[in-house]
């Protein structure tokens, strides 16, 4: 793929790989299970109760008047508040479960942000290699040109193994987008998470809970990109000879297809299956101003659609218990907190004093300062004494 880029465009680059550098870099030490119980408050501050998440079965503190929660049948499953990231309930929150296809809401977490949908791409035959036997496939087909939009569609619509390929290639590779998903998933406080394949396909040791995929299902809802294809029911795909044709979501509730009915308010987000993990969703709905997340992982009753009426099942408990029960958790109690350093104030005089120049090569060097100051006050001296060299050598 040939790609030509402005100065402006490079120095966005810049911005990006200095992001891409803090991204992989070190995280912060999570904090321990029994210690995950609720934003951080000063002395004074209320102590909030006790998180039930990492307790097994069902969890909910009911007030009077609240509905019973409905009876499922999944391993796992967990709703959410999309606005507060309060959990409502859930049950076994943090049992590690294999994912499949709700992985590529990581996926798309991970991805989206650096490859522009209006982006043209000639798929080659090294960038179909390796994709799973039996996988989910939109028919991507080699030496065919795709907008990268297109195999958005291809990866929300169909679960696409094959558009998830191409997209993690353009991305680095697919070891290097395992990875970055890895480094999103701590950044995002979704410690349940290990990454293999980036699409899903059942490997050794890939793992996810109903509490991670809930926290990449509320993330991904508050990403303009993701919201609008994963609310997607149908869409017309490139095809082999030159036309299109068409394709539908197979996230049911959503669109409706084989004798499931849609649930009213679905904002989307993703299914999944492999033989290895059952059937999963992660699913999103709106009443009013409220917005729930809800994660079914693998149902134990019932045929290969009982994943979606047990997702029923709890968005319509969900939105009758609203005010009616209070949180047994939080979506955002694992999240990294930035933690404020000396280093933060040069970044701005750091950027001031090289974006100053008017050309297009400081502009950039200012975003590469960025970066480093972000990396340390060690690091933004090092740089400005390597640009300082490059002029005097110019």
């Amino acid at each position: 793929m040939t790609i030509g880029f402005s100065s402006r465009a490079v120095a966005s680059a810049c911005v990006l790989c200095a992001a891409g550098v803090l991204a992989l870099g070190p995280a912060a030490p999570a904090a321990p299970a029994g210690a995950d119980h609720g934003p951080a408050g000063g002395p004074h501050a209320t102590a909030p109760r006790p998180a039930l998440l990492y307790r097994s079965g069902t969890q909910v503190r009911p007030r009077p008047g609240a509905p019973g929660v409905p009876a499922v049948s999944a391993l796992s499953w967990l709703v959410a508040d999309a606005g507060t990231g309060d959990v409502l309930a859930a049950s076994n929150a943090h049992r590690k479960l294999p994912p499949a296809s709700t992985l590529k809401t990581l996926f798309a977490l991970t991805v989206l942000p650096v490859l522009p949908g209006g982006i043209r791409h000639r798929v080659s035959e090294a960038e179909l290699t390796g994709i799973g036997a039996g996988s989910s496939l939109v028919g991507v087909a080699e030496g065919r040109s795709y907008r990268v939009s297109d195999l958005w569609h291809g990866v929300f619509l169909n679960s696409g193994n094959d558009a998830v390929h191409v997209l993690a290639a353009l991305n680095g590779g697919w070891r290097t987008t395992a990875a970055r998903m890895q480094a999103k998933a701590r950044s995002l406080g979704a410690l349940d998470t290990r990454v293999v394949s980036p699409d899903g396909y059942d490997a050794p040791g890939q793992v996810s809970s109903a509490y991670d995929l809930a926290v990449f299902g509320r993330a991904g809802l508050r990403n303009p990109d993701f919201a609008r294809y994963c609310a997607t029911a149908e869409a017309r795909f490139p095809g082999r000879d030159g036309g299109t044709y068409g394709i539908v979501n197979t996230n049911r509730l959503l669109s409706g297809t084989d004798g499931v009915a849609r649930y009213p308010g679905l904002v989307g987000i993703k299914n999944g299956y492999t033989s290895n993990a059952g059937n999963t969703l992660v699913a999103a709905a709106r009443r009013g101003d409220r917005t729930l997340v809800v994660t079914v992982l693998n149902p134990q009753a019932g045929d290969g659609f009982a994943v979606y009426e047990e997702a029923r099942e709890l968005l319509d408990w969900g939105f009758g218990a609203a005010g009616r029960v209070d949180p047994v958790g939080s979506l955002d109690a694992l999240r990294a907190r930035p933690r404020p350093g000396p280093q933060a104030t040069p970044v701005t005089a750091a950027a001031v004093a090289v974006s100053g120049h008017d050309d297009a090569p400081g502009w950039a060097e200012a975003a590469v300062v960025v970066g480093a100051a972000a990396l340390g006050g060690a690091s933004v001296a090092l740089v400005l004494r390597l640009l300082g060299r490059r002029r005097s050598a110019g």
